[in-house]
């Protein structure tokens, strides 16, 4: 018996978007500041990087130009996500569909706190909820841990993606000033899946470290991170370690590396050499750069920044170094990578620059990984066994 046209579609489940919507100046100039400024700092390959799905994306993007608030628009879909892993089947059939939309819903709900500045309560609970959100996925997966530092100077928390047995190294991966360490899990899988333990962090001033912990940067930042790499250490006696950072967590890795003969070797995807340097001028950056080390002052938000200097010659000087940079990048000139250099106390440095390349390597995401994670296999295999 045939169904018409009418019958299927009053029988079919109906899923509505808005879809693709087009970004003209005309669109954009109607909308108010901070859906603007949000729409321009989370490009489509930017939230793609930070583990946001591609059509959630598209809908994201698309509510906020039909006149929804950036973080309404990102809370609604994230809850949608939520339902549709409520609604998986019970059981294990069930398991990787929950965590597919329960690692969904956390990177929406990151999404959704982007654009604050201060450290409210809302924004606390906003992104515990993320958090809670991303433990669940990886309960239901077992494919990552999540780990709890307490140091001298606050407890710091990440994620371990475990490269499982024969594995030859471990890599901590820090984010920056604004994505951290859950917005770089891809880059911890491509890691774990070439053999080495990648411990995504979140460092002082950073993530759940900072949100739940309250832990900020201060001149005793790198006095914390050594605690986390007891942890590492403890963990895996004996294997080399490195250290990848991202954005502004380049210069932290640079500067981390220097000071630690522990690192075999370093990657620095979007550092600067003198983060202490940026303006006030520069806007909500600023203000985030403050925020990262719970300052209200340019003044003091300046001196903890001079705690973080990549360049500085420490006990690790000579560490291998790669410097990933992008050609097109708005933030870090060729200049500024040039004057990195220069200045860094490592002979043993290799630089690769993609032409197009965005803030962090955004637009080239599966390429960077495999890059970086293929770079940090063979120094961390070639670097002699630790005592």
């Amino acid at each position: 018996m045939s169904s018409t046209g009418t019958e299927l579609a009053v029988a079919a489940e109906i899923r509505g978007f808005y879809g693709r919507s087009a970004e003209t100046e005309d669109v954009l100039s109607r909308l108010g500041g901070e859906s603007q400024a949000a729409l321009r700092q989370f490009s489509f390959e930017r939230m793609l990087a930070y583990g946001v799905e591609y059509a959630d994306a598209v809908e994201l993007r698309a509510r906020v130009l039909h006149g929804q608030g950036w973080k309404d628009a990102a809370t609604a879909l994230a809850e949608c996500c939520q339902d549709r892993a409520a609604a998986a089947v019970a059981g294990e059939a069930g398991g990787p569909t929950r965590a597919a939309y329960l690692r969904r819903a956390s990177a929406l709900t990151r999404m959704s706190q982007a654009m604050m500045l201060g450290d409210t309560d809302e924004r606390r609970e906003i992104y515990a909820r993320a958090t809670a959100l991303y433990g669940g996925a990886a309960e239901i997966a077992g494919d990552r841990e999540h780990f709890t530092v307490a140091t001298e100077h606050g407890s710091l928390s990440g994620w371990r993606v475990a490269a499982g047995p024969g594995a030859v190294g471990s890599a901590i991966v820090l984010g920056g000033v604004e994505g951290w360490a859950m917005d770089f899990d891809l880059m911890g899988e491509a890691l774990a899946e070439r053999g080495i333990d990648a411990y995504l962090l979140d460092a002082p001033g950073q993530g759940e470290s900072r949100m739940s912990h309250r832990t900020y940067l201060t001149p005793n930042w790198l006095d914390a991170c050594r605690a986390v790499l007891d942890e590492v250490e403890e963990r895996t006696p004996g294997r080399a370690i490195g250290v990848i950072g991202n954005s502004m967590g380049g210069s932290l890795a640079m500067a981390l590396a220097a000071a630690d003969t522990r690192i075999t070797a370093c990657c620095d995807n979007g550092g600067i050499p003198a983060p202490w340097l940026v303006p006030p001028s520069i806007g909500t950056f600023f203000t985030k750069m403050s925020a990262f080390c719970n300052r209200s002052s340019a003044e003091e938000t300046a001196a903890v920044w001079s705690s973080v200097d990549p360049t500085a010659h420490g006990p690790n000087a000579g560490y291998p170094l790669l410097v990933v940079h992008g050609g097109k990048d708005p933030l870090v000139s060729d200049a500024l990578v040039e004057m990195l250099l220069d200045r860094v106390p490592t002979r043993a440095r290799e630089t690769v620059v993609f032409s197009d390349g965005d803030h962090c390597i955004y637009n080239h995401r599966a390429d960077r990984d495999v890059l970086v994670a293929d770079w940090m296999r063979a120094r961390l295999t070639a670097a002699p066994a630790r005592a």
